[in-house]
């Protein structure tokens, strides 16, 4: 093991005098290469370093990981710019995430760390029993993930753990798109994850993310309080038949799920069958916008809809295009819920903030010609927690409205 390196020895890093230094010492989480002093020797820090962040006085903030590629160049670490990256710093925040989530669930199913809000920055891991699946979407725990591994086994206590390179983020910082199995045997075959009474199927190693979105599981359980033995369901942008699934083990009496890929629908329906209720489950794979507009034509009705689609507004670049979009799924989305019937809409943008998205939601419902009642506001479950300074954390939002 490397021999940590003194903090004198550590590359500095110093804000420029019109940074904002009061909002790092408060705890917001980034710096942003604009407010850093670049010269020659700050370009040439390579990328995953950890550097000492100075105020313009030179007087010490934080520890930080540094990348000077990214638009991020730094993220806060340590709030003691001594602290040393070592085994015992990873088991420690791996072992104040791990008491949270083992306070919350009784299963060993769920997001395990959440970035920024389980003080690892850039660091997701999602817990699959036995296995975990990590991606380090920052350089700096690219570069640190062998003491990461081995923290988080002896942590967990897990056999198996992946790396998920997938994403825009990783890109965002410079770095591959290549997964990999870091210690134990990547699965043959997709696990069984049980959630709010079904069973979803998560093919850890070939679909999306993680293979499996546990950030919905509260407001799938929101959902399946909507229904009742006669209810009809619809699920689209459904991926491995999130709501769907919820909502027939809550009592409905059928479910369509709505995904554009042939695999995910598929999980979907294994999973109907290991939750018992294949027999009032079906499928249909297309472009939901299509779907949408074909069930429309078809004047098909539902007594409960829900739309989960991707991020449709991943940047503020964006924002304006993803909230033309989310209306759009309301407007097309809302003529197919029965009269006193509900509506579930999602977002997972963090460029669209609440507000926002539910004002996009509510003129998608008036321009279909419907009034509607706003019942619920969801977010992602306690297993994400939110930073409070760093609003991009909180990116999850869902409105159900009974039309």
């Amino acid at each position: 093991m490397t021999a940590p390196i003194p903090s004198s020895d550590r590359p500095r890093v110093r804000l420029k005098p019109k940074a904002n230094a009061r909002a790092l010492r408060h705890g917001f989480p980034w710096v942003y290469d604009n407010d850093i002093v670049t010269d020659r020797r700050t370009r040439k820090i390579a990328p995953g370093s950890v550097a000492v962040l100075e105020d313009d006085n030179r007087s010490p903030i934080a520890l930080v990981a540094v990348n000077p590629v990214s638009r991020i160049m730094c993220r806060v670490l340590d709030r003691n710019p001594e602290a040393d990256l070592n085994g015992a710093w990873f088991e420690t925040r791996l072992s104040h995430a791990l008491a949270l989530r083992e306070r919350l669930f009784d299963v060993p199913y769920y997001r395990l760390v959440h970035a920024e809000a389980d003080g690892l920055p850039g660091v997701i891991i999602d817990r699959f029993g036995d296995a975990c699946v990590i991606q380090p979407n920052a350089a700096w725990a690219e570069a640190h993930l062998d003491l990461l591994t081995e923290a988080l086994v002896k942590v967990a206590g897990v056999s198996t753990v992946l790396k998920n390179a997938s994403g825009r983020t990783r890109g965002l910082e410079g770095l591959d798109d290549l997964g990999m199995t870091l210690r134990g045997q990547a699965p043959d075959a997709p696990l069984p994850v049980p959630m709010n009474g079904a069973t979803y199927m998560a093919d850890l190693t070939g679909g999306q993310k993680t293979g499996l979105f546990f950030d919905q599981r509260e407001n799938h359980a929101f959902a399946a309080r909507l229904v009742h033995p006669e209810a009809q369901v619809l699920d689209v942008f459904s991926h491995v038949g999130g709501f769907a699934l919820a909502m027939l083990a809550g009592g409905a009496a059928a479910a369509l799920s709505v995904d554009g890929s042939a695999a995910a629908l598929a999980l979907a329906e294994q999973g109907a069958e290991a939750t018992g209720v294949g027999g009032r489950f079906a499928t249909r794979q297309g472009d939901a916008f299509e779907v949408l507009n074909d069930l429309g034509e078809e004047r098909a009705q539902f007594d409960v809809v829900i739309c989960d689609p991707p991020a449709f507004a991943p940047s503020k670049q964006a924002l304006d295009a993803g909230l033309r979009a989310y209306e759009r799924v309301a407007r097309l989305a809302a003529p197919l819920v029965k009269p006193g019937g509900y509506l579930g809409l999602c977002s997972c943008s963090h460029a669209a903030d609440l507000g926002r998205f539910r004002e996009a939601s509510a003129r998608g419902i008036g321009r279909a010609g419907r009034q509607a009642q706003l019942i619920h506001t969801g977010f992602a479950g306690p297993d994400h927690p939110q930073l409070p300074q760093l609003a991009e954390s909180g990116y999850l939002k869902a409105v159900f409205f009974r039309l």
